[in-house]
């Protein structure tokens, strides 16, 4: 597999507070890839310390967890993945505890394990996992916000939840209580696949129908991923961009 991580700060805000970072483990039979993006809350109240500590605590748990003496167990990688979770959470949730300046912080956590022909993918907040098979280019995560509640009671469109004033109220995030409750996605892939994770920044100023058309381009994802920063960039600049693109080969 190929990927590329890229994250850009935007056109009005000061600080980055996205973060994002992969790694492809090789093993004695294949490789594994972790990826993990976070998008940290708090301005102030650091939420780009939130957020790099959720990345690199997952990453580092993940790494030294998934790989046993017997090889990589796949029916027991939701209870990795979700132990990887809290073990983040608790260090963001400790943290905030220590000095007045931290308290408050938080930020989402959006992770894929891909090993062999499967997608384990898990997120807590609203930043996203897509999938492109073929044509069809789908969200798999479920973003855990206001808006997203409210669409799923269909009380307003996709359309009016990107300028609802609560568009960027999440109902759950990494370092907010001392546990976190994780959703977990399993998805098959195949040659030629691509996974997009990805930051409000980006989805919330790109359609998912235009970001398809760029991702489809037979191109290197590193161009790929400059293209959604700058297009992102072009229709608003407002927030932090963060993407992590991943082609199965």
């Amino acid at each position: 597999m190929i990927y590329n991580c890229d994250s850009h700060v935007g056109k009005v805000r000061k600080n980055n507070e996205d973060y994002c970072m992969g790694e492809i483990v090789q093993t004695e039979e294949d490789c594994i890839g972790i990826f993990a993006l976070a998008d940290g809350m708090g301005g102030h109240k650091k939420g780009e310390v939130a957020s790099k500590i959720a990345v690199e605590s997952i990453i580092e748990f993940l790494r030294e967890n998934i790989l046993q003496k017997c090889g990589v167990k796949m029916d027991y990688l939701d209870d990795v993945i979700k132990q990887g979770y809290n073990y983040a959470n608790k260090k963001i949730y400790a943290k905030s505890l220590e000095d007045e300046s931290f308290e408050g912080m938080g930020t989402t956590l959006v992770v894929v394990v891909v090993y062999k022909n499967q997608a384990i993918i898990a997120n807590v907040g609203d930043s996203r996992c897509y999938l492109l098979h073929e044509d069809n280019f789908r969200k798999i995560t479920k973003d855990h916000s206001v808006v997203e509640e409210l669409i799923s009671a269909n009380l307003i469109t996709e359309e009016e939840a990107r300028s609802h004033p609560r568009r960027n109220q999440i109902t759950r995030a990494m370092g907010a209580e001392e546990i976190i409750i994780v959703d977990i996605f399993r998805e098959k892939i195949e040659i030629n696949d691509i996974l997009l994770l990805a930051t409000d920044g980006l989805t919330g100023c790109i359609e998912d129908k235009r970001i398809k058309e760029i991702i489809v381009q037979d191109t290197d994802i590193r161009i790929l991923s400059q293209q959604l920063i700058n297009e992102a960039n072009d229709n608003s600049g407002k927030d932090n961009i963060s993407v992590i693109l991943c082609k199965i080969d």
